[in-house]
C-alpha cells in the first residue's frame, strides 16, 4: 500500500540553487578539498530499554557543544548537525496507523531516510528507482511518509537547498531469511540506488540532490544543514513524545568553509566522526583495487551489486562508514570492524599481550589502516561504542551512572547528572576501545573485546604458517658494483648532480639523517627550469595544517611504523582462509641489493607461493622522446599479463639502462602500473617492488610509495655511496655507509609522513599525499589519477624530453667534453648552476642602495629581481599587468608612508638571529608603523619600554609557536598581533629546533630553559588537533589580550582556501598565507626544497575560498615567502592580500649576505649567530631596513599609479587587473594555465573583497567579566579577594582575562600568591585556568576539560573530586588533555586522573596529579611533576629539563618511560631525617633539583592533601617511608649535565 502522509513543512522551499553543492568552480576553491572537525558524543542505556528521556539527553548534550561547531556568514546556516537512533517504533506505527498502513513487528520493516529534490519530476525519477529495486530485491513497499519540518529556523543560504526528506517502509521479503538477511538487503538496495541513478539521472548525482542518509531495519539519522539548538526544532519528529530509543549519537560539525551540504551532515549510517582520515585516496584505491580478489560466502551474488563499494561516500568519513558498513556486511563484528580499520598501535609496544600482538599483525595484510586523528562513535542499533586514534589527538570524555546510562562526548560537563549517581568517570584512550552491548545489557571493555577477537583464531599459528620475512631467507649474491665510468654514465642519465652527492648522499651516509640547510628556497620550480629537471621535482609534499596534526616521528615514533607488505592482499571478506596465503613482510621498504635479490629469487623457497616477474621500464633510445608513450602502454600490459599468468611479485626495474636503452623515469613507470592495475581491479593481486638508479633523495622514496611501490632499491644510490666511502669521515666500511644512509631515508620518510599526520608505511603505499606543480590535467588523469594540478603545466611530451635530454648527457657525444656531474646549484648559487633570484650581483646591489640611500639603485635591484626576460625564476614572471595608458598623477597615490604601515617582517627568532639583527628590524619597523615578529623564542620585558630617543625594540607582531618559548601572559598583553605559526613556508610540517651550543645564558632566561640544552618545538601545537581546537586557542589569546588580533600563519598548499576559511570561522582576525620560497631558518632540505607551494597560488585561492563563503570581510590577509619588490607588493594586493611579509629581503637589507650556514652558528656578518666575536661583525642599522621598506613603497606607489589606483586598499583583490603572458618562448612554460589563479570572483554587494569588518568574539560571554569586576580591589590596589561561582563547560578559558588584566598592570611578576581566591563549583570547560598569572588561586570542585593551565603563568590550580561522587578519584578522570602545555610557572594540584600528554613543553610549573596518559612530560623543559598513580606510555620522551616523580605499583614503569633523553632512579629512605622549610617556596623547593627528593616528595603530597583533601596523598603520606621507594625519580640527561657545568663554573668563580 502506498500513502503520503505527514504535516507539510514549514517556510517556502525556493528552487534549487544552481550554485549546487557539487559545482566546480572556475577559479581555485574546490567544495572536495573540504576538511570537517566536530564535537561527537552518545547517550545510550546500558539494558537497552527506549525511553524518551535518551533523545532528550542527547538533544541537550548536542546543544551543549555547539560551541564546538561554526557558523559562516549565515548565522542561521550551522555546518550540520544530527543524531542517529534506533528506529523509533512507537511514533512510526501510529503515525503509519493513522493512514491506514500496520507495520509489521519492529525488526520486520526497515525505514529509508531520503534526502529527495526539490524538483517534483526529478523526484518521481528517485522514487519510482526505488520502488523497483525494492521489489526487485523481493522486499515489500510498506508506504511513505513525509517527514514534518520546520523550515523558518533555517538559513538563508541553505533554504535555496533544502532537500524534500520523506520516509521509506519496506516490509521483509517471505524469501529473505531473518533479520541480518533484511539488513543485507537494504543494504543493496541503498546501494544500487546511489550507482543506478548516476545512469538514470546523473546531474541529480552531480548536484547532490539524492541521498539516502540511512536504510536500515536498526536504526535512523536525523541530520542536516541546522544549528545544533535546532535539530528538533526543524524534524518534528525529535520533539515528539513518541520517538523513543535506547541511543542517541549526536554530532557536531565544525566545516573549514560554508559550502552548504546536507548530506556531509553526521552521523552517517553507522558512525560520526571527529577527525581526518589523511589517507583517504590511497585507502579509496586499495578498494577499488580489490575487485578481481574479493568474494563472500554471505553476501554471495549480492556482493557485484555493491560495486563500486565506496562510491557514495562524499567525505572522508562518509567514506570510512562506507567501509565499515562493508566489514559489517560481510561478517564481521562491529569491535572487529573497528578495530581492522583503526588498530591500535602494535609493533613497538612491549606492554601489548603476545596474543593481541598476532591479532593485529595478522590483519595488518587484510586491510590498510585508515589512518589520522580520529574520534569515531560507532553503532550497528545493537551495539555502541567508540574509539580514538593509536596517538590519542582527538578527545573522548565518558561516565557511567548507577542506573546504567552511559554518556560519552568530546568533553565532560554535555549532561547535567547529580555527582552521587555516577559511578566511573574515563576516557577514551589511544587506539582503546569502548562498546556497549545493548543486547546483553553490559560494558564489554577494551581488554575483554581484544581479547575476545585475539583469542577467536589461532592467528599466532596462522602466522607462523604464512608469514615469510625477507632477513629470514637465504642470503643471495647481489649485483655486481660498477666500474667508475659506468657508474658516472648511470648517474648523469638519472640526473645526479655534484649536490646530490655532497648535499644528500655524503651527509646521509655519514649522520643517518635527512641533511639540514638553511635559507630556504629561491630557485624556479620545475615547470620553469631551463633544465631537465626530474619527474620528481614536479611533486610536492602536503603537510598536516589546522585540521590535522602532524606526528612527532622522534619522540612518539612508538606509533609508527615503516613495516611493509609485499605481494598479493588477502580476501577482505573471507574470515575463514586462515593460514592459507602467504605474506612476505619487509621491516621497512628500502631494500638493499641482497635483499632485492632475496625477492627476485624467492620462488626457489617457500613453495612457489611467491612468483615473480621482472618488467623492464626502459626502450630503444633510438624511439627517443615519442617512445616513452608506447612503451608505457607495453609496461602496463605486460604488468596485467603476469598478474593473469600467476605472478605476484613484479619488479619494475630500469636496471637495463645502457646507451642504447633509456628508462622510463621510475616514478612514472610505477605511478602508471600502479594507477591501472586499480583500473583492472588486479592491484590486491600483486606486490610493486622497484629496483631503480633515480631514487636517491628522501622526496624520490616517498614518491614511489606514495604511488604505489611496496618496495625500493635504490642500487645507483647505494653503489654512489659504496664509491665515496674513502672521502668520508670515520672511515666506516661500504656497508656500514650503506645502513647509514638507509637509516637516514627511513628517518626521512618517518618525518615526511608524519608532516601529513601518517603513522604507518601500509596506509602511506598508494596514498599519493602529493600536490603536482606544472603537470597538465590529461597527465595526471592518466598516470597520476586523483592527484591535484592548478596550473596546468607539461604532459608526457616534456617528461620525455627531459628523460632523453639526460639520456644525451650520459651517453651522447659530448659527454666525453664534461665527464663531471653538473654542478646543480638548487641549494646553494652556482656558475653554470640552476638560477637563483639571491645571486652575488642582487645582494649587493640592495645592500648599498639601502646603505646609500639611493633610490635609482634600489631600481635597479629590483629590475634585476623582476626581468624575466632571460630566465625565468618564479610563476608571478609569466603575468602582466594590465596598465593605463595614461597614467594617473603619482601625486594622487598614498604616500609610501601609509602603504608601509601593511608590511611586516617574517617570523625570525631571538636564538635563530642574533639580538642585535633581532632588535635591529624591530627599531626600524616601529619607526615607520609596520610591524616587526619576534619568533617563536619569546622577547625580554626591557624591549617593552621606550628607549631614551623614542625608538622601541618591542616587535608588535607576538609568535605563538608548537614550543611555546616565553609565551607568557606578559608576552601577550604586550603585542599588536598574536600569530599562531601553524606551518613554516621554509618547513612545512616541521617543529623548530635550536641546538644548545646556541642556547646561551641569556637565550635560555629569555625562553625559560637551561643555558647548554637544546630546544626542539614538536611539530604538533599540542592543543591544535582539530580546526575547533584552533578556535579555542584563539579565543584564549583573544582573552588574554582583547585588544590584539590574533592571526594564523599557513602555508601555501592545494586547499589551504578551505583552511582559510575555517579559520575565519574559528574568529582569527588576520590569516597569513606563506610561500615556499624564502626562509630563514635552518630545516631537513627535503622540507625546504620539497614541500609546501608558492604563494601566488595559495593567496589566490584563500582570497577566493573567502568571498566564495562571504567571509573575506571579516578577516585580514597577508602573504609572504619570496615579496621582494614593489612589483611582487602590487601582484600580492591584486590577489587578495590585505598586507605582505618579507624576511630574507629584511635580513639582507640589514647585512645578511646568504651564506645558508644559520644552523651552524658561523654567521659571518653576525645576523645568524650567537657568537659573541661573530656578533660584533654585525652592520645593520635601522636607516637600512626602513630605506628597504619605503623603497618597496614608493616602487608600489609608481606601479600603482600606471594601473590606476589611488590607494592600496583599491588594489586588493582585483586580479583581473593581471593577465598571463600571452607568448612564452619556454620549452616547458608554455603549457602553464593561470586562468584560475586570476580568476575574479563575482562578489554580490553584501560581500567584502577585504578586510572592512570585525570578528565578533563574543568576549562579552566570558565569565572573565563578572571576576573582573569583582577583584576591582585587587587590580587596583593589591586588595585581598575572595569570590565563589558555579562553571560549566561552555565556561572557556576562565582566568585568561583576568590574568591579561594582571600582567597589563604587574607583568609577569603579577600579585602576591592568594591575592585573588576563586572558589568555582562545576565542570570547567576548556582551557580552564590558561595563563593564569601569579596572585590568582582557582580552586574547582568538580572536573575539567582540555587544557588546564595552559601557558600558566605565576598561578595556582586546584582541582577536587566532588565530595558526593561515589567515585574514587584516583581511579577516575578529573582534568583531559594536554595539561599545563607551555606553562611558565606556578603549580597545579589534581585529585584525580588526566588524560594524554602531561605538562607537555612544561617550563617551570609544578604538578601533582594522581595518575597520566601516555605522553607524559614529553618535551619538558623545567618545573617538577609529581604522579602518585599509573603512568601511561612513552614518559618523558624529548624531556630535557625540570624533573618528574612517578610512583610505579605494577612494576612496568620502566618500561613505559622513553629513555632516550632521560635516566631514572628508584627512590631511597634517606640515610637522615627528612628535613626542610615547612612552607618553601618555589624556588626553595627546587633549589636543588639533584637532591633533597623525599622532602620534595613529601612536600608536594602533604599540599596535594591538603588542597585536594585526596584519600590517595594522604594514604602515602601516612605510610611514607613504605612508599617512597616505589616511586622513580625521572631526570633528563642533558639537564643534569648542563647544571653540573654551571655549578662547576660557578665554584671555578
Amino acid at each position: 500500500m502506498f500513502c503520503d502522509i505527514g504535516r507539510t513543512p514549514g517556510g517556502v522551499r525556493g528552487t534549487m540553487s544552481n550554485m549546487s553543492q557539487q559545482q566546480q568552480h572556475e577559479g581555485l576553491y574546490h567544495p572536495g578539498l573540504d576538511r570537517d572537525s566536530c564535537g561527537i558524543g552518545f547517550v545510550a542505556d546500558i539494558k537497552g530499554r527506549k525511553s524518551r528521556t535518551i533523545i532528550d539527553q542527547g538533544l541537550t548534550a548536542l546543544t551543549n557543544l555547539t560551541h564546538r561547531g561554526a557558523v559562516g556568514a549565515d548565522p542561521l546556516a550551522g555546518d550540520g548537525a544530527g543524531m542517529l537512533l534506533q528506529i523509533p517504533d512507537r511514533l512510526f506505527r501510529s503515525d503509519m496507523a493513522d493512514h491506514g498502513v500496520n507495520l509489521p513487528a519492529p525488526g520486520e520493516y526497515g525505514v529509508g531516510m531520503l534526502f529527495l529534490p526539490q524538483d517534483p519530476v526529478d523526484r518521481v525519477v528517485c522514487e519510482n528507482l526505488l520502488r523497483e529495486l525494492v521489489i526487485r530485491e523481493g522486499q515489500v513497499v510498506l508506504g511513505w511518509r513525509d517527514v514534518p519540518v520546520d523550515s523558518s529556523c533555517l538559513g538563508e543560504s541553505v533554504t535555496s537547498i533544502e532537500p524534500i526528506i520523506r520516509q521509506l517502509f519496506i516490509g521483509r521479503g517471505e524469501h529473505t531469511a531473518d533479520a541480518n538477511a533484511f539488513e543485507q538487503k537494504l543494504y543493496v538496495i541503498r546501494k544500487q540506488a546511489h550507482t543506478q541513478m548516476a545512469i538514470r539521472a546523473p546531474w541529480v548525482i552531480k548536484n547532490g540532490t539524492f541521498y539516502i542518509p540511512t536504510l536500515s531495519a536498526r536504526t535512523i539519522t536525523y541530520k542536516g544543514m541546522v544549528l545544533a539548538e535546532n535539530l528538533s526544532t526543524y524534524y518534528l519528529d525529535l520533539a515528539d513524545e513518541r520517538t523513543e530509543s535506547a541511543l542517541a549519537l549526536i554530532h557536531q560539525r565544525f566545516s573549514t568553509n560554508t559550502s552548504p551540504s546536507w548530506r556531509l551532515a553526521h552521523p552517517f549510517r553507522y558512525l560520526c566522526h571527529n577527525g581526518e582520515i589523511n589517507t583517504i585516496q590511497g585507502n579509496i584505491n586499495w578498494m577499488m583495487a580489490r575487485r578481481q580478489n574479493m568474494s563472500s560466502d554471505i553476501l554471495g551474488d549480492d556482493l557485484e551489486k555493491l560495486w563500486p563499494l565506496i562510491g557514495d561516500g562524499a567525505s572522508d568519513s562518509a567514506t570510512f562508514d562506507n567501509a565499515l558498513e562493508l566489514l559489517l556486511a560481510g561478517g564481521y563484528s562491529l569491535g572487529h570492524a573497528m578495530a581492522l580499520l583503526i588498530p591500535e598501535a602494535w609493533a613497538d609496544n612491549p606492554l601489548m599481550d603476545v596474543d593481541r600482538k598476532a591479532f593485529y599483525e595478522y590483519n595488518a595484510a587484510l586491510m590498510e589502516p585508515w589512518d589520522g586523528p580520529a574520534a569515531v562513535a560507532f553503532t550497528d542499533g545493537r551495539q555502541i561504542g567508540a574509539t580514538l586514534d593509536r596517538n590519542g589527538l582527538r578527545p573522548g570524555r565518558y561516565f557511567v551512572t548507577d542506573d546504567d546510562l552511559v554518556v560519552l562526548a568530546s568533553e565532560m560537563g554535555v549532561l547535567d547528572i547529580p555527582e552521587e549517581k555516577i559511578v566511573q568517570k574515563w576516557r577514551l584512550q589511544p587506539g582503546k576501545m569502548l562498546l556497549i552491548d545493548l543486547e546483553e545489557g553490559r560494558i564489554i571493555g577494551d581488554e575483554e573485546l581484544k581479547d575476545s577477537l585475539s583469542g577467536a583464531k589461532p592467528y599466532q599459528q596462522w602466522l607462523d604458517e604464512t608469514q615469510i620475512r625477507l632477513d629470514d631467507l637465504p642470503p643471495e649474491v647481489a649485483s655486481m658494483p660498477p666500474d667508475a665510468q659506468t657508474l658516472r654514465s648511470a648517474q648523469k642519465a638519472f640526473g645526479y648532480t655534484k649536490e646530490d652527492i655532497e648535499f644528500f648522499l655524503k651527509p646521509m651516509a655519514v649522520q643517518g639523517h635527512d641533511p639540514v640547510g638553511s635559507m630556504g628556497r629561491d630557485t624556479p620550480p620545475a615547470v620553469l627550469s631551463d633544465r631537465p629537471t626530474m619527474l620528481a621535482d614536479y611533486f610536492k609534499e602536503r603537510f598536516a595544517q589546522v585540521t590535522n596534526p602532524p606526528i612527532d616521528p622522534i619522540r612518539e615514533k612508538t606509533v609508527m611504523s615503516l613495516v611493509s607488505l609485499i605481494g598479493p592482499r588477502p580476501n577482505l571478506l573471507d574470515l575463514e582462509m586462515g593460514g592459507t596465503q602467504k605474506r612476505l613482510e619487509v621491516n621497512h621498504p628500502i631494500l638493499t641489493n641482497v635483499g632485492l635479490e632475496r625477492i627476485r629469487r624467492i620462488e626457489n623457497h617457500v613453495d612457489h607461493a611467491f612468483r615473480t616477474r621482472k618488467l623492464s621500464m626502459c626502450y630503444p633510445s633510438d624511439e627517443g622522446a615519442d617512445g616513452i608513450a608506447p612503451a608505457l602502454d607495453r609496461l602496463r600490459e605486460q604488468a596485467t599479463q603476469a598478474v593473469r599468468d600467476g605472478r605476484n611479485i613484479i619488479i619494475l626495474s630500469d636496471r637495463c639502462l645502457e646507451a642504447d636503452r633509456i628508462a622510463i623515469p621510475s616514478l612514472l613507470g610505477t605511478a602508471a602500473v600502479h594507477h591501472h592495475l586499480i583500473r583492472e581491479g588486479l592491484r590486491t593481486e600483486v606486490g610493486l617492488v622497484v629496483e631503480t638508479g633515480e631514487a636517491r633523495q628522501v622526496h624520490d622514496f616517498c614518491l614511489l610509495g606514495g604511488y604505489g611501490a611496496e618496495a625500493i632499491n635504490p642500487y645507483l644510490a647505494l653503489d654512489s655511496v659504496r664509491s665515496l666511502v674513502d672521502e668520508l669521515p670515520g672511515s666506516p666500511s661500504p656497508e656500514e655507509a650503506e645502513a647509514t644512509y638507509i637509516d637516514a631515508v627511513k628517518q626521512g620518510m618517518l618525518k615526511v609522513m608524519s608532516k601529513m599526520g601518517i603513522s604507518t608505511f601500509q596506509s602511506y603505499c598508494g596514498a599519493q599525499i602529493f600536490d603536482a606543480v606544472g603537470l597538465n590535467t590529461d597527465f595526471i588523469a592518466e598516470y597520476f589519477t586523483g592527484t591535484p594540478s592548478v596550473i596546468e603545466g607539461v604532459g608526457l611530451d616534456a617528461i620525455a624530453e627531459e628523460t632523453v635530454r639526460r639520456h644525451t648527457a650520459a651517453f651522447g657525444e659530448q659527454t666525453y667534453k664534461t665527464p663531471d656531474l653538473s654542478v646543480g646549484g638548487d641549494y646553494a648559487y652556482r656558475i653554470h648552476g640552476e638560477e637563483h633570484v639571491w645571486t652575488p650581483e642582487t645582494i649587493s646591489t640592495l645592500q648599498h642602495a639601502v646603505r646609500s640611500g639611493d633610490y635609482s639603485l634600489f631600481q635597479k635591484y629590483t629590475a634585476m629581481i623582476d626581468d624575466q626576460s632571460r630566465a625565468l625564476k618564479n610563476l608571478r614572471g609569466l603575468f602582466e599587468l594590465d596598465t593605463l595608458d595614461e597614467p594617473i598623477p603619482l601625486d594622487e597615490v598614498e604616500p609610501a608612508a601609509e602603504i608601509v604601515k601593511r608590511f611586516a617582517t617574517g617570523a625570525m627568532s631571538f636564538g635563530s638571529i642574533s639580538w642585535e639583527a633581532h632588535t635591529n628590524l624591530a627599531i626600524a619597523m616601529n619607526r615607520i608603523g609596520a610591524k616587526s615578529n619576534t619568533g617563536e623564542g619569546g622577547e625580554e620585558a626591557t624591549r617593552y619600554e621606550t628607549l631614551d630617543n623614542g625608538d622601541s625594540m618591542r616587535s608588535a607582531v607576538k609568535q605563538v609557536a608548537s614550543g611555546r618559548f616565553g609565551v607568557t601572559t606578559e608576552y601577550l598583553v604586550n603585542a599588536s598581533d598574536i600569530q599562531i605559526k601553524m606551518a613554516q613556508g621554509a618547513k612545512p610540517g616541521e617543529g623548530g629546533q635550536l641546538p644548545g651550543h646556541k642556547v646561551d645564558a641569556w637565550i635560555a632566561e629569555v625562553r625559560h630553559s637551561t643555558p647548554g640544552v637544546g630546544l626542539i618545538s614538536p611539530p604538533p601545537h599540542h592543543d591544535i588537533y582539530s580546526i575547533e581546537d584552533l578556535k579555542q586557542l584563539i579565543h584564549d589569546l583573544k582573552n588574554v589580550n582583547p585588544y590584539a588580533r590574533i592571526s594564523v600563519k599557513l602555508v601555501s598548499e592545494v586547499g589551504v582556501g578551505t583552511i582559510a576559511a575555517g579559520v575565519a570561522k574559528a574568529h582569527a582576525d588576520h590569516v597569513l598565507i606563506s610561500g615556499t620560497e624564502g626562509g630563514t631558518g635552518a630545516s631537513p632540505l627535503t622540507s625546504v626544497m620539497k614541500a609546501g607551494s608558492h604563494w601566488e597560488l595559495g593567496l589566490a585561492e584563500a582570497h577566493q575560498t573567502l568571498i566564495e563563503n562571504k567571509l573575506r570581510g571579516r578577516i585580514a590577509v597577508q602573504t609572504d615567502g619570496g615579496i621582494r619588490t614593489g612589483r611582487d607588493v602590487v601582484i600580492a594586493a591584486l590577489l587578495g592580500a590585505d598586507e605582505v611579509g618579507f624576511g630574507t629581503g629584511a635580513l639582507i637589507s640589514e647585512g645578511c649576505i646568504m651564506m645558508r650556514k644559520c644552523h651552524l652558528n658561523t654567521c659571518p656578518v653576525g645576523v645568524a649567530t650567537q657568537d659573541p666575536e661573530l656578533r660584533k661583525l654585525f652592520p645593520g642599522e635601522p636607516d637600512h631596513v626602513v630605506n628597504f621598506f619605503m623603497f618597496i613603497a614608493e616602487e608600489a606607489r609608481e606601479i600603482m599609479a600606471t594601473l590606476g589606483f589611488r590607494t592600496y586598499a583599491q588594489m586588493i583583490g582585483q586580479s583581473d587587473r593581471i593577465t598571463a603572458k600571452p607568448a612564452v618562448e619556454h620549452w616547458k612554460a608554455e603549457g602553464l594555465d593561470f586562468s584560475r589563479v586570476l580568476f575574479k570572483p563575482q562578489a554580490t554587494p553584501d560581500v567584502a573583497v577585504s578586510n572592512t569588518e570585525e570578528q565578533d568574539h563574543q568576549l562579552e560571554r566570558a565569565l572573565d567579566n563578572s571576576l573582573i569586576e569583582q577583584s576591582t580591589p585587587a587590580l587596583e590596589s593589591g586588595e585581598s579577594v575572595s569570590i565563589e561561582t558555579t562553571i560549566s563547560n561552555t565556561n572557556l578559558t576562565v582566568g585568561a582575562m583576568l590574568s591579561g588584566e594582571i600582567a597589563r598592570r604587574y607583568g609577569h611578576a603579577g600579585l602576591p600568591p592568594g591575592t585573588i581566591h576563586i572558589k568555582l563549583k562545576g565542570t570547567a570547560g576548556q582551557s580552564f585556568g590558561a595563563w593564569l598569572a601569579r596572585g590568582i588561586t582557582l580552586h574547582l570542585e568538580g572536573d575539567a576539560n582540555d587544557y588546564v593551565g595552559k601557558g600558566l603563568s605565576g598561578g595556582r590550580i586546584i582541582i577536587e573530586a566532588e565530595p558526593s561522587g561515589p567515585t574514587v578519584p584516583k581511579e577516575n578522570i578529573i582534568i583531559g588533555n594536554t595539561v599545563l602545555y607551555g606553562a611558565i610557572s606556578g603549580d597545579c594540584y589534581f585529585n584525580g586522573g588526566a588524560g594524554e600528554r602531561v605538562a607537555v613543553r612544561n617550563s617551570g610549573a609544578i604538578a601533582v596529579v594522581e595518575r597520566v596518559g601516555d605522553h607524559g612530560c614529553e618535551y619538558m623543559t623545567g618545573g617538577c611533576v609529581v604522579v602518585i598513580g599509573k603512568a601511561g606510555r612513552n614518559f618523558g620522551a624529548g624531556m630535557s629539563g625540570g624533573i618528574a616523580y612517578v610512583i610505579d605499583e605494577d612494576g612496568d614503569f620502566e618500561q613505559r618511560v622513553n629513555h632516550e633523553m632521560v635516566e631514572i632512579e628508584q627512590l631511597a629512605l634517606p640515610d637522615a631525617p627528612i628535613d626542610g622549610p615547612e612552607n618553601p617556596t618555589r624556588r626553595e623547593l627546587m633549589a636543588d633539583p639533584f637532591g633533597n627528593d623525599a622532602w620534595r616528595l613529601r612536600t608536594l603530597i602533604a599540599r596535594q592533601a591538603l588542597f585536594t583533601n585526596s584519600s590517595r596523598a594522604q594514604e602515602i603520606l601516612d605510610n611514607f617511608d613504605e612508599y617512597l621507594p616505589r616511586f622513580y625519580k625521572v631526570v633528563p640527561v642533558e639537564y643534569r649535565r648542563a647544571l653540573e657545568r654551571q655549578s662547576v663554573t660557578a665554584g671555578s668563580v
